[in-house]
């Protein structure tokens, strides 16, 4: 197996075997994210991953879940993927899913029938981050798409049969928007009715560009407590028809939460009420990590 710098996948995936197919991001220009900061995106040779999925196989006996690394795997074309995927089936029997991260961009690009044959090859999950569904928070961020580009694209995989877990940041409109940021975000769950949601708090590391906004004080954080209250304004402003699973049980997160939507939505909007009155209830900032 070979890997290029540091590899990332969501926590869900903690059990997966990685296949690195592309190196970096496509878009990288996300002020909140240092990820990708040190490489220069590029697509992996077709032998390189093959040679790896064939290495995977002589060293693993058994190989439940894969996940497609780096950034966005979803950006590479409807053919690559399928050769990837259909080595994948012949070489892993025993794999019950595949699961990729991908940006509205990329989902945006394929056609319906696009991902609806590689889910029948095997794609699950598609991990993509909304970060807010406010427009004014998205562009300070420079996304690279808006509000109703992000909801297409997540209607878009739902529509295919794949699950769309989707990644939103609490505290990312600062002092400035958080009421925004907090009720855009809600509404816009609401309207797009995605399988999955998990719900991180704002952190940053050095190579990120909003670092050196944050030590100017250009941006402003929210305090533990001004997060909490953001979290609770999105969850009042969520209103789903269908099941969804919500989770706010990240490492970054002060105060964590577990349900599943509508169901569990006032069980945690309790729990938020009750953490705003009991400060006790807040992670120590030295236990909180990206």
């Amino acid at each position: 197996m070979r890997y290029e710098g540091n590899i990332y996948r969501p926590p869900s995936e903690a059990r997966s075997l990685l296949i690195q197919v592309t190196i970096g991001c496509a878009h990288n220009q996300c002020t909140f994210c240092s990820m990708f900061k040190d490489k220069k995106f590029r697509v992996r040779p077709m032998e390189e991953i093959m040679e790896d999925l064939e290495d995977a196989r002589r060293t693993y006996n058994f190989v439940q879940k894969i996940f497609l690394c780096d950034g966005d795997a979803l950006c590479l074309s409807f053919d690559k993927l399928m050769a990837i995927l259909n080595r994948i089936k012949e070489l892993f029997p025993e794999c019950e899913r595949v699961t990729v991260y991908g940006s509205p961009q990329d989902v945006l690009r394929k056609t319906p029938e696009e991902l609806k044959g590689i889910h029948e090859a095997g794609v699950e999950i598609i991990y993509i981050g909304a970060e807010s569904g406010s427009d004014k928070v998205l562009e300070n961020v420079k996304k690279g798409a808006d509000r109703k580009e992000i909801i297409r694209s997540v209607k878009k995989i739902e529509e295919a049969g794949i699950k769309a877990s989707v990644t939103f940041i609490s505290g990312l409109g600062g002092k400035e928007l958080w009421q925004e940021h907090a009720k855009e975000s809600g509404t816009m769950i609401s309207e797009m009715e995605p399988s999955y949601v998990g719900l991180l708090t704002l952190m940053t590391e050095l190579k990120a560009p909003l670092t050196a906004d944050i030590a100017k004080g250009r941006f402003l954080l929210l305090t533990a407590e001004e997060v909490v209250a953001e979290t609770l304004l999105m969850l009042k402003n969520i209103n789903v028809g269908k099941e969804c699973i919500f989770r706010s049980n990240h490492a970054s997160n002060y105060v964590s939460l577990r349900g599943t939507l509508p169901n569990d939505r006032k069980i945690m909007i309790k729990q938020l009420e009750t953490a705003i009155n009991n400060k006790d209830m807040l992670k120590d900032e030295r236990f909180r990590m990206l």
